[in-house]
């Protein structure tokens, strides 16, 4: 047995297996959130594998550069006794440090402590992890040789090698993106559509004819989707926040259609655009237009603000787009929320904009996540953004919105990427809580657009550049809630961050992904209502901090 297992350890590089190893113990160095013990082994098993694979290449450069070590068996011996100590050290060290480390972003960003024994586990499956993918590896490069023997008969070594590549890269490619790729999609697509069906608990039907799938509505209960339902089926009522403000209050309008409402996109947007007119929307003072996250999901926190805020004198449209939950649409199909959000806010602009504009309501935008990719896809840039709208709040941007990304290089220098300063702060404001508001040298405008980003959430600082690139938001001086031992390493922190992704809501509100009751505190801001009071905005958020989402 012994010597089976000496047969098997050696037909690993050993140069891999020593940067395989530093690969591991950095794999466990903090990152944005804390993850469980099976996300760490996820990650610490590609990032093994990677270490691995680079070692191999960088030995196989120098191979090829025409150095040959001829070691002796004496030195061989001596070689991987090092590498067997190396990591009898490394492998405890850095589980024990890493279970300690997670300790500490879970105080950073409020989480309960987990039990640190689990960190055990964490070798087993990233053991198993990086030896599925060296089996995947080898049984290419079988396929490879075998291809490259075939087409040798005919054409020269070289050829036959390069032609080996090309095919089994065509084949990947056509599973990836091809007929099989888009069949999967769709069976997706179908499987969540019958999911789309269900009801939250404890949601009915609305009664009031101010919202959608009520009995005076032109889209039925039904056809709203899960989320849907769930959006018209929430909020407050116009007693509910009278009675939380001390004030009078209207009844506050939500329309919404679902996927099921129209054939394409367009026909959605405007069935959205009929609830705004049966319900007269357009003569309330405040007029959102939401692109959702995937499968049709509005934040609460956003809604209730906009609405406590404004007294009830308010309507939020949006619609369903998707069938697919926003990481499957994040994975699969990233132009469609983008296509959404476009037709949604077009529909609606083009009867705003043909009323008088002194009758007109405040024309305002908000999304979260994929919904706030898909929504910024509206406008060709800020100026046009600021053009066609009164204010709205970006909230937990994805790294690869186009507009986000350009505002964001623009910042004033000295201010940093995680909260920039843009124009001195005159129209667009960066925050990650409310007392971020007022960081600028210049006035803010009467069109107010906030960004909000928590500093700890990976869908904004997500991008495939982290494999060789460090970012400026960790060259920079990190956010409160980060661990200061946070380090860019190369491929490491991009696998890290990956799977930060995985439960980036699931922390705090404040923290990650989880945008909660601070919504109140940025409509404030944005609506500049002179009635409203620093005691009504906590009273707010003290309603939306006891209410489940």
């Amino acid at each position: 047995m012994i010597t089976s297992t000496k047969r098997q350890l050696h037909r690993f590089h050993p140069v891999g297996l020593v940067l395989g190893l530093a690969f591991f113990a950095w794999s466990m160095s903090p990152s944005l959130l804390p993850r469980p013990w099976y996300l760490q082994g996820v990650a610490t098993g590609l990032s093994f594998a990677t270490g691995y694979a680079v070692g191999c290449v960088l030995a196989w450069i120098v191979h090829r550069c025409g150095v040959h070590p001829d070691w002796s068996a004496k030195w061989r011996r001596i070689g991987w006794w090092t590498i067997a100590g190396l990591a009898v050290v490394v492998v405890p060290t850095f589980l024990v440090l890493g279970s300690w480390w997670q300790q500490i972003v879970r105080e950073l960003v409020g989480a309960d402590p987990n039990a640190r024994a689990n960190y055990l586990l964490v070798l087993l499956l990233a053991a198993a992890l990086f030896a599925l993918l060296v089996a995947l590896v080898r049984c290419t490069r079988y396929l490879s040789n075998r291809l490259t023997a075939f087409g040798g008969r005919w054409v020269p070594g070289s050829v036959a090698r390069l032609a080996s590549v090309v095919v089994l890269a065509a084949v990947v490619l056509f599973f990836v993106t091809g007929t099989p790729y888009r069949a999967v999609v769709s069976r997706l697509d179908d499987s969540f559509a019958a999911a789309d069906h269900g009801t939250k608990d404890g949601i009915v039907a609305p009664t009031v004819p101010e919202r959608s799938g009520s009995p005076a509505s032109g889209e039925s209960f039904a056809s709203l989707g899960r989320e849907g339902r769930t959006f018209v089926g929430s909020g407050p009522s116009g007693a509910d926040i009278a009675a939380l403000t001390g004030r009078p209050a209207r009844e506050p309008v939500r329309v919404y259609a679902g996927r099921d409402s129209g054939g394409t996109v367009e026909e959605i947007a405007d069935n959205v655009v009929a609830e705004l007119d049966r319900t007269d929307a357009w003569s309330r003072a405040e007029l959102a237009v939401v692109t959702t996250t995937g499968r049709g999901w509005v934040n609460e926190n956003l809604a209730q603000g906009l609405e406590f805020v404004s007294g009830g004198d308010s309507a939020i449209a949006s619609m369903q787009y998707s069938y697919l939950p926003s990481p499957m649409a994040f994975l699969a199909d990233r132009e469609t929320p983008q296509h959404a959000g476009r037709a949604l806010f077009e529909a609606v602009f083009a009867r705003w904009n043909e009323m008088p504009p002194d009758a007109r309501p405040r024309l305002l935008v908000f999304g979260e996540s994929l919904g706030s990719f898909g929504g910024q896809a509206a406008f060709a840039g800020e100026q046009d953004m600021l053009a066609r709208t009164q204010g709205g709040i970006w909230t937990g941007t994805p790294n690869f919105t186009e507009q986000w990304a350009r505002i964001t290089d623009a910042r004033d220098p000295g201010s940093p990427e995680r909260l920039p300063v843009v124009d001195g702060g005159r129209d667009v404001r960066f925050v990650a809580d409310p007392t971020d508001l007022a960081r600028g040298d210049q006035p803010w405008g009467q069109r107010r657009i906030v960004y909000w980003q928590h500093a700890s959430d990976p869908i904004v600082w997500w991008s495939p550049d982290l494999i060789l690139h460090a970012p400026d938001w960790l060259r920079e001086p990190l956010g409160a809630d980060v661990d200061p031992g946070m380090e860019w390493i190369p491929f490491v922190t991009f696998w890290q961050v990956t799977l930060d992704m995985v439960f980036s809501a699931a922390v705090p509100p404040g923290h990650g992904h989880n945008y909660g009751p601070d919504a109140v505190d940025l409509w404030a801001e944005i609506l500049q209502n002179p009635a409203w009071t620093d005691a009504q905005t906590q009273a707010v958020r003290d309603h939306l901090a006891g209410d489940p989402e």
